[in-house]
């Protein structure tokens, strides 16, 4: 779980009080967006003339990232790739944290209810929220910030998670959070320009013209 990104985003994006994510439909977005971040960074996703192909056919051992290079092996773009099968993503982060301990479930009442998700360790997520509050916060340059770091960041600030970037925040260190976003494009061009329309993919999204 140390290098799990998918995971990480997700325990940055859950809220105590609603006992699951802040927001459902912006999560399962933010959680296909990392987990295809992490796919490029480990080089088996790469970018060809705008469509994205996988390298290698090995299995990476993590059931969410392997059903990611699954969708990915129809040669699309990362933007579709961000909304295909969300919604099965997000509840594969919330099976695999259950299995890892970091989440404990209270059954729903009722057949038609929904599974409340508890944080068994809240230092887990303060620890990434700190981490990601360093980068904010930082003076060096980006480009020594690790991927994943930057990622998170920025995928906390396109997502409006505002424990972790507040509104503040995002007016103060625009900059900053620009550059970390920019930093994506190293992995593949589409990729970063996919995360930069993360917020208007939401409110598509929120409207019923997200994909499945």
């Amino acid at each position: 779980m140390n290098d799990d990104l998918a995971c990480h985003l997700y325990l940055l994006a859950h809220d105590d009080a609603a006992e699951g994510p802040y927001n459902r439909s912006r999560t399962q977005l933010l959680v296909r967006a990392a987990a295809l971040i992490d796919l490029a960074a480990r080089g088996r996703l790469v970018e060809n003339g705008g469509t994205v192909t996988v390298s290698g056919t090995e299995p990476t051992g993590d059931p969410v990232l392997d059903g990611v290079l699954r969708d990915a092996a129809g040669g699309h773009g990362w933007k579709h790739l961000v909304r295909r099968h969300r919604k099965q993503t997000l509840t594969q982060v919330e099976d695999r944290l259950v299995a890892a301990g970091l989440l404990g479930v209270k059954v729903p009442r009722t057949p038609f209810g929904t599974r409340r998700l508890t944080v068994t360790d809240r230092a887990v997520p303060a620890a990434l929220r700190t981490r990601v509050s360093a980068v904010l916060h930082a003076d060096g340059p980006v480009r020594e910030v690790p991927v994943a770091d930057a990622a998170l960041l920025a995928l906390a600030a396109a997502g409006g998670i505002r424990s972790v970037v507040t509104r503040q925040d995002q007016k103060t260190f625009r900059a900053r959070i620009d550059a970390c976003t920019g930093c994506l494009a190293a992995l593949a061009p589409g990729l970063e320009k996919a995360v930069r329309a993360l917020p208007t993919t939401m409110i598509a999204a929120q409207g019923g013209m997200g994909g499945s």
